[in-house]
């Protein structure tokens, strides 16, 4: 084949494969938009190493003590936000709420069409927070954490996926799609780093280990 054609078929190879990867076809479903990008492999190592090490406090906690879904804009409040960002198609009514649209859970792959399937996901859970030294915390700060939407720390995700991870730290749990699993453990070092909260020593070595493979 002559070279002009070779490089011809080669360039429109390259084109139609943007084209897929850009419509989502090789890598899953994609939202409008997406959790914050979070920190590099390289820089959530970094952070991981000077973060404190320390036995988690597991008494105390109330969820009402960290003030979530205030209002962010007009009628809509933190969940509805994350689910217009979050979401394809959204369509909310005069209140903000979601009556139609779709979202892509990361966590493990499935799309739901109805937003009362969604929750949205502490990445790092308040629970979580709170014994790694949110405890201390003044209760304005405590709220910044539960609607954060700056750091990577709110995500539209299946319900029950969301409920079946409750408390737990990536020492017991950790994302079914392994495709998502490095985006999670750079986001949640990024949010303990940010926010000066300790880690326990089975969370590091396990943030330490899906790190390296990331």
């Amino acid at each position: 084949m002559p070279k002009f054609y070779a490089r011809r078929r080669l360039g429109f190879l390259a084109a139609f494969t943007g084209l897929i990867a850009s419509a989502g076809l090789l890598n899953g479903p994609a939202a409008s938009a997406a959790l914050p990008t979070p920190v590099s492999a390289a820089t959530a190592r970094t952070y991981l190493a000077s973060l404190t090490v320390a036995t988690e406090d597991r008494t105390g906690y109330d969820r009402n003590l960290f003030p979530h879904w205030i209002t962010q804009s007009g009628t809509c409040n933190t969940r509805e936000t994350i689910l217009k960002r979050d979401g394809t198609n959204v369509v909310t009514d005069s209140a903000c709420a979601a009556t139609s649209g779709s979202w892509y859970s990361p966590y493990d792959g499935a799309t739901w069409s109805a937003s009362a399937d969604v929750d949205i996901d502490h990445l790092v859970p308040l629970a979580e927070a709170w014994d790694s030294g949110a405890d201390s915390w003044t209760t304005s700060r405590r709220q910044s954490f539960a609607n954060d939407l700056t750091r990577p720390q709110l995500l539209a995700v299946t319900d029950n996926v969301n409920q079946s991870k409750g408390d737990q730290d990536p020492a017991t749990w950790m994302p079914s799609r392994s495709a998502y699993r490095c985006t999670y453990v750079r986001a949640w070092v990024q949010v303990k780093y940010y926010y000066d909260l300790s880690v326990d020593s089975a969370e590091k070595s396990a943030l330490q280990g899906y790190l390296a493979a990331c």
